[in-house]
């Protein structure tokens, strides 16, 4: 999923990197997370943490084609459910499969973004802290807790520790190669649990790790 990579105060709109490391891609990205990161399981996990029940509000960062908010949708009628993406092509695939309850944002999550939708009672997010600087990783946790309401659950799906050398060579081979080494680093050393714990989240708990093609996607969930 397309999310922003640094901030420039000096440029508008801040750049960001796109669905598959390269706009090029953008139209192959849902079959080859399909078929290269085992999405059915880590997906599923994900859903299941995130546990949406008819009547809440939940923000997916960088929702990219928005399967995860059709998913959802389906599941659990009733809910409120809004998708925030940078990348004006993936949100037009998007749209064609939103589901009653769904809505989009084209943007960035940032102040001015909580202001004016916040709070949530789910924050989401799926492949998409790993595409981006260290330091905007600390952003994002910060306005992902700050749009979030007082007990309000933050649920995310990401590459996280690459544990084994079997994993390592594969996220060096694939990840790495399409997003860079420099931005994709930090989560395959476990960055993202001191990340959250530092943006002000508790009871970080990592609820499944998926052996994929690509390298391992963990399951977090927090408060």
């Amino acid at each position: 999923m397309s999310m922003e990579r640094g901030s420039d105060p000096g440029r508008e709109p801040p750049a960001y990197t796109p669905a598959l490391g390269h706009r090029a891609l953008t139209p192959l990205y849902d079959a080859v997370i399909a078929l290269a990161t085992r999405e059915n399981l880590w997906r599923g996990r994900l859903v299941d943490a995130i546990a949406l029940k008819a009547g809440e509000r939940l923000l997916d960062v960088g929702c990219g084609t928005g399967s995860l908010l059709a998913t959802l949708a389906r599941r659990t009628p009733g809910a409120s459910l809004v998708g925030l993406d940078p990348d004006a092509d993936v949100l037009i695939r998007a749209k064609r499969r939103a589901e009653a309850g769904v809505s989009f944002e084209h943007g960035f999550l940032d102040g001015d973004f909580v202001s004016l939708h916040a709070p949530f009672d789910i924050v989401a997010s799926s492949l998409v802290l790993h595409q981006t600087p260290l330091e905007t990783k600390r952003r994002i946790l910060r306005h992902m807790r700050e749009a979030l309401r007082p007990g309000g659950r933050l649920c995310i799906a990401d590459y996280g520790l690459q544990a084994s050398g079997l994993m390592r060579i594969l996220f060096r081979a694939t990840v790495q190669t399409l997003d860079g080494v420099e931005d994709t680093q930090p989560n395959a050393d476990g960055v993202l649990p001191a990340l959250m714990s530092e943006a002000g989240f508790v009871d970080i708990e990592e609820i499944a790790s998926v052996p994929t093609a690509t390298g391992a996607i963990s399951v977090w969930r927090a408060r």
